[in-house]
């Protein structure tokens, strides 16, 4: 498992982080400001990011139930993506329907177990898509939280062809009812936040909270440079693993029973 203790330190990308603070904090969305919270706790309202915290989760695969949909459907309704937008329902191709998250299987050929598991934006410490976007939209916030401003977003998806994960989708049609604090545009491209809004005002990310509220309870939020935080003592003492970890991003979410 990749040390997440370590944060990586590339001048490019410092730069590119903080033009795209600068430009995400200031025109993300009308009443959308980018700071940061301390641990899965309320926070002072004028607490800044800082990167001293790295927001990440962990799933344990082994209680996600398949055909458990929760988390998904959380997500579709606090960033109105989805079945949460009845406007994006009409498309020519089913492929270009927006996936900020998506429930996933996994077979193993040797022993054919099924896993199911949900597959998101992974929040790299050393994220491809900011690493190939030619305007910086594409940015990694001080906190580990990556994000796509959509006000400089020129819709190239250089972005999509190099995240590993398919986890970046492309706006192909007009949008209405937008959530003010989940700002979306055609000929955009967006994907998990993190739900960033929620984690700003201290609280967990929706796909998080809904399946608390199951009896699964298969996904863990905090900060994985608190060694006291309950993900970094799951950590600790379950293990957990990056998917595609040869590649060597870092991943802020982890899986569990893979």
């Amino acid at each position: 498992m990749s040390d997440i203790s370590k944060p990586k330190d590339k001048a490019r990308r410092k730069f590119m982080l903080k033009a795209g603070v600068a430009a995400g904090a200031a025109a993300i969305a009308p009443g959308v400001f980018l700071t940061m919270p301390a641990p899965a706790q309320a926070k002072p309202a004028n607490q800044p990011v800082t990167s001293s915290k790295r927001w990440g989760i962990l799933v344990d695969a082994n209680k996600c139930g398949d055909g458990c949909n929760a988390c998904v459907t959380a997500c579709e309704k606090q960033n109105g993506w989805g079945a949460a937008n009845p406007s994006e329902e009409t498309h020519s191709r089913p492929e270009q329907k927006a996936q900020w998250i998506r429930k996933v299987t996994i077979r193993d050929k040797a022993t054919q177990h099924v896993t199911t598991l949900p597959m998101m934006c992974q929040h790299c410490e050393t994220p491809p898509c900011a690493d190939v976007c030619p305007t910086g939209a594409s940015f990694k916030r001080a906190d580990g939280i990556v994000l796509v401003d959509k006000h400089i977003c020129i819709g190239c998806r250089y972005c999509m062809m190099a995240c590993p994960y398919k986890a970046r989708s492309f706006i192909h049609e007009d949008l209405k009812n937008q959530k003010p604090w989940a700002p979306r545009g055609k000929g955009t491209v967006e994907a998990c936040t993190l739900c960033v809004d929620l984690v700003d005002e201290g609280n967990i990310p929706a796909c998080v909270d809904a399946c608390n509220s199951t009896k699964g309870g298969a996904l863990t939020f905090g900060d994985l440079y608190d060694e006291n935080s309950e993900i970094s003592r799951e950590l600790k003492t379950y293990g957990g693993k990056e998917i595609r970890a040869d590649l060597g991003l870092n991943t802020g979410v982890r899986y569990r029973g893979i």
